[in-house]
């Protein structure tokens, strides 16, 4: 297990998080004790990563009977009802946040309660329970992840998707750091992820906490490296994945997949199947969200833009299933045709 953690539930009822925006140069765990309070965490990137998200939407879930004063346990699920549309909103894109809220209200609606600690503690014993596959799930996914990763491999990783982005481990950064563990002399590449730079800041953090070697280039220097012949895999997670294959995943992973695909590099994706969306067929269907303009206008505080500069700043971009060479799964890895083979692993359930 990592040293750090990004959420954790607080016997005293309340949810702690690491406060992203502040790494590397801080290590602050802020506490939350209303729905409120996580949702906006949530959408002002406190916590991010699809996996986290959807673990601080249930957790969210779960302060609302604990902090409730209400008596009985009508108002205890209008209650929750309400607290899940509130989160809903905090980010459009990132499935796994709609996936633990559905999961907790489902079960809520399935049972009949007596009092409102019984909801509590159902609620609570679910939002665990989330948090506790989220770290078996990395690892499964993690594991299945090495017959792709050779020895000496000198990976490009786009984002942050370590233990950051999950409870632990995390998607394609857990691949990596269960890579190094085993041995693999590794190299990664980091992306600093413009514009909230989150391979810079929280991707290269992680890597000096695990002692994985690294370097941090701009997103436009992938293709040079990759031109040069230096590098074996590009590796990424996503915030959503379409019914036929086409991937949302943090803006810039369409450019590093269509200059990996020119340059014959392989480009995975490595998610688990709660960030699969069988609902949506195609990517073109997926909600794209819009960030504040002062994500691209300033570094900081300091303003890089002349005033009343126009600007476009999409969270995330779409990436066709034709550039992915496999996804990573705690499933397995999976191969095209994608529409066929990701229906596949639900009907195994």
């Amino acid at each position: 297990m990592s040293d750090f953690f990004t959420i954790r539930w607080l016997v005293e009822g309340a949810v702690s998080m690491i406060d992203q925006r502040l790494l590397p140069h801080q290590v602050v765990y802020n506490t939350y004790q209303t729905p409120e309070g996580v949702s906006g965490a949530i959408r002002d990137m406190v916590i991010r990563g699809a996996p986290a998200i959807g673990v601080a939407a249930a957790y969210g879930l779960a302060l609302v009977p604990c902090r409730s004063e209400s008596d009985t346990p009508e108002e205890i699920i209008r209650k929750l009802e309400d607290a899940a549309d509130m989160l809903r909103r905090s980010r459009p894109t990132a499935v796994n946040l709609v996936w633990a809220l559905e999961r907790i209200l489902d079960l809520v609606h399935r049972r009949s309660f007596s009092s409102p600690i019984e909801i509590r503690d159902l609620v609570l014993e679910e939002a665990n329970r989330i948090a506790e596959e989220d770290v078996a799930v990395n690892l499964a996914l993690g594991k299945f992840g090495q017959e792709l990763i050779p020895d000496r491999a000198v990976i490009i990783h786009h984002c942050n998707t370590g233990s950051l982005a999950a409870v632990d481990y995390g998607t394609a950064l857990g691949v990596i750091r269960l890579a190094h563990e085993g041995g693999k002399d590794i190299f990664v590449y980091v992306d600093e992820t413009r514009p909230r730079l989150q391979g810079g800041r929280l991707t290269a953090w992680e890597l000096l906490q695990y002692g994985i070697p690294f370097q941090v280039i701009a997103d436009s220097a992938s293709g040079h490296f990759m031109q040069s012949g230096g590098v074996d895999l590009c590796i990424v997670g996503a915030d959503r994945v379409a019914a036929n294959g086409d991937v949302a995943n943090k803006i810039g992973t369409y450019n590093l997949a269509v200059v990996a695909h020119e340059n014959e590099v392989p480009f995975y994706v490595a998610v688990p199947k709660s960030t699969i969306d069988r609902s949506i067929p195609s990517g073109e269907l997926i909600v794209i969200e819009e960030r504040p303009p002062e994500e691209i206008t300033h570094v900081g505080d300091w303003q890089i833009t002349p005033e009343n500069t126009p600007v476009g700043n999409p969270a995330f971009d779409i990436t066709p299933a034709r550039y992915i060479t496999a996804f990573i799964t705690e499933a397995g890895i999976i191969k095209p045709p994608y529409s066929e083979h990701l229906a596949k692993l639900f009907q195994e359930d």
